[in-house]
């Protein structure tokens, strides 16, 4: 082989190994990026672009906000930004979050921005509802006044995040459940719905002043009731519900002591016919026993006919008593 021949394999090879080392570059190097980068005033070194590539990152989700950070003014690291990402957050939220909360002056550090976008929270909304608060509306809440009237309320919250309570802090459920809570303890303890109807404000002062926001992601600024109305007569239906209960109960009673009245008086109808069986037997038996004395001489003809004779005055004395002619059988 010539040397022209070596020369132009080796020039060959070379330019293979150049296109190669080209492709890889703009392949793992996103150059446009890099020179926007710089344009913008952000440095990027292409080790850390070309380290990005094998990290799985895509490098404008990271050097995009980079730039608009810079642009705002704020300071941030492009490592952390990185780690940020690597995490599962959303970058470009949290520094728009940090740009927002700067521009109004609310204490915002990245730290907090990236703890709040992990927990699972909008960062970002926050943000703007702490700059501009939203109105929460209750589901009509039923309370009953002690003079037993149902009143239907449906309350209006102004809440405004708390930005240093997002991580940990409750949620609008629990503001909803609290001003709830608290409208219905209001009310209940009212002497009268009408004072409630007269004075509705009465309950937003009472609840607002109870701290309802203490542990929860928002600050509730003000607590307005939006509607009151009247519901049913709770009172009324409980006293006619426990008049019926005890109009049962009382016929209850009373078919219990009916019942046992029926019992006893059949039992007294068994016993007295049982005595009459006796008297009916008794009776049969003294026919019976006279025979049996005038056999054994014990009774005589003369004796027997005392006994008829006291016998028919005994039956006189009774005619006389109950009005009827002697001799005569009474009227059935």
């Amino acid at each position: 082989m010539t040397e022209e021949a070596a020369g132009a394999a080796t020039f060959f090879v070379l330019f293979i190994i150049f296109i190669l080392f080209l492709v890889l570059f703009f392949r793992f190097i996103p150059i446009g990026l890099w020179i926007r980068a710089a344009a913008s005033g952000v440095r990027v070194s292409f080790m850390t672009l070309f380290g990005m590539g094998f990290r799985k990152v895509n490098p404008a989700r990271i050097v995009d906000p980079l730039i608009t950070a810079t642009k705002a003014g704020l300071q941030l690291n492009i490592n952390e930004l990185e780690a940020h990402y690597l995490s599962g957050g959303n970058v470009a939220r949290v520094v728009n979050a940090l740009i927002s909360a700067d521009k109004a002056n609310i204490a915002l550090s990245f730290k907090q921005a990236t703890a709040i976008d992990l927990a699972g929270r909008d960062v970002l909304d926050a943000v703007q509802v702490s700059v501009n608060p939203k109105v929460i509306t209750t589901p009509k809440v039923a309370a009953m006044a002690r003079d037993g009237i149902q009143l239907l309320a449906l309350a209006r919250v102004t809440v405004r995040a708390n930005v240093d309570r997002l991580v940990g802090g409750a949620g609008e459920e629990t503001i909803l459940a609290r001003v709830g809570e608290g409208i219905v303890s209001t009310i209940g303890s009212a002497t009268s719905h009408k004072a409630v109807l007269e004075n509705p404000d009465m309950i937003s002062k009472t609840v607002l002043a109870k701290g309802l926001d203490a542990g929860t992601a928002f600050e509730i600024l003000s607590i307005d009731i939006a509607d009151v109305d009247v519901g049913k007569n709770i009172g009324a239906e409980l006293q006619t519900d426990q008049a019926e209960a005890d109009k049962r109960i009382a016929q209850a009673k009373a078919e219990e002591r009916r019942a046992l009245a029926v019992a006893m008086e059949q039992e007294f109808k068994a016993e007295a016919q049982n005595q009459r069986a006796k008297l009916i037997a008794a009776e049969a038996a003294i026919p019976l026993a006279m025979a049996e004395a005038f056999r054994s001489g014990n009774l005589g003809v003369m004796d027997y006919q005392k006994y008829r004779n006291v016998e028919a005055d005994t039956d006189m004395r009774r005619a006389i008593a109950s009005g009827e002619q002697p001799g005569t059988a009474p009227e059935s």
